[in-house]
């Protein structure tokens, strides 16, 4: 039996390895020091590495990166100091930090969009989809609306609120398949795909998996979502020359060829 993990749970007891080395230090300085940067574990952190060395090349802007494994602690150090800025998240998600925990946090640029796409190891197509089907969705705030909203879209389910960025199963108002939602962590989501008929995974975690949205989803986010991710500084340092010379550097053909490269072309540059 799959553990249902909710938010507010997993917020208060999950321990990462950045975070903890972290803990207790601060990164602020006079502006000359390194500026540490937040990012998720693997391909995502991989392409910022390469923005990193155009910033150093460049601009002679050290920078040195800090990985994290879950889509609460990049905000928690940056909001207390621990950081100078992250990379991870997108404005929904950003606004819903905001919202429940009054971090004074701005987005400075774009990074990609990384759509989120439906796998099964059961269904060779979304329409075979049957009834009380057991569905595992992510379970942070805006990534799991964000996934019932598609729902709804398809005609699988009607949301109380389509325009609802943070619905839960509690929003669904009708559900005429009867199908059962396991709101997952999103790292967990690939490791479900034996337990469930699909999984809803966003290509942060997918491709790492094996699993691209344009060869192996049988439903997946258009490229025109508006889920693009951000480049995050406080309110009190979004000025810091350090962060805009980090923005440029991210925006160039550099930084979007290794992304073509690692996401095989499931991450679509938001600066365009």
């Amino acid at each position: 039996m799959l553990a249902i993990n909710k938010l507010k749970k997993f917020a208060g007891s999950l321990l990462v390895a950045g975070s903890v080395v972290l803990a207790g230090c601060s990164s602020q300085d006079d502006g000359t020091g390194p500026l540490k940067v937040g990012v998720m574990a693997g391909p995502e952190a991989d392409v910022m590495k390469v923005a990193a060395q155009i910033a150093e090349q460049d601009h002679g802007v050290k920078v040195e990166l800090v990985e994290f494994s879950d889509y609460i602690s990049p905000n928690v150090a940056l909001a207390d100091g621990s950081i100078d800025a992250n990379a991870f998240q997108h404005k929904p998600y950003l606004d819903s930090m905001i919202n429940d925990r009054g971090f004074k946090l701005t987005a400075v640029g774009n990074t990609f969009v990384y759509p989120i796409g439906a796998y099964s190891k059961m269904l060779k197509n979304f329409d075979e989809l049957k009834d009380g089907a057991t569905i595992a969705i992510p379970n942070d705030p805006s990534n799991e609306g964000r996934t019932l909203i598609l729902l709804d879209n398809k005609g699988i389910i009607k949301l109380k609120d389509i325009t609802n960025l943070e619905a839960t199963p509690a929003d669904i108002a009708e559900n005429p398949k009867g199908l059962k939602f396991i709101e997952l962590d999103a790292a967990q989501l690939p490791r479900s795909l034996d337990d469930v008929d699909v999984a809803f995974i966003n290509s942060t975690y997918s491709v790492p998996a094996g699993l691209l949205p344009s060869r192996d989803a049988i439903l997946v986010e258009g490229k025109d979502s508006p889920y693009v991710n951000l480049i995050v500084s406080r309110e009190d340092n979004k000025a810091d020359d350090r962060i805009t010379k980090l923005v440029e550097s991210y925006h160039s053909q550099a930084v979007e060829k290794k992304a073509e490269e690692l996401f095989k072309g499931s991450a679509v540059a938001g600066w365009k």
